[in-house]
């Protein structure tokens, strides 16, 4: 098995999935018989800003090493960061 295997295998997938859809959930139920046409936008946004923020605080601050864990280019972490106001 490969390290990157043996990662994949070792995160717990389940448990984050199942708090998403818990929130996800409570936010339709919240909106009350409303619709809304940006569901995937919001979630999202919602998703990512806690998820970098946590990420960074993490890595110390280190967007090279948050683009890494994150499995995503640091040219692309730090667009998201500015469109999110957070760089």
């Amino acid at each position: 098995m490969t390290p990157s295997e043996h990662r994949q295998d070792a995160a717990p997938r389940a448990p984050l999935r199942e708090h998403v859809a818990d929130a996800v959930r409570r936010y339709l139920r919240d909106l009350d018989g409303s619709d809304t046409d940006d569901l995937y936008s919001i979630a999202l946004r919602e998703l990512e800003i806690p998820l970098f923020a946590e990420v960074l605080r993490h890595c110390d601050g280190n967007q090279s090493r948050a683009a890494a864990m994150l499995g995503i280019h640091r040219a692309t972490l730090r667009k998201k960061l500015r469109d999110y106001g957070m760089g």
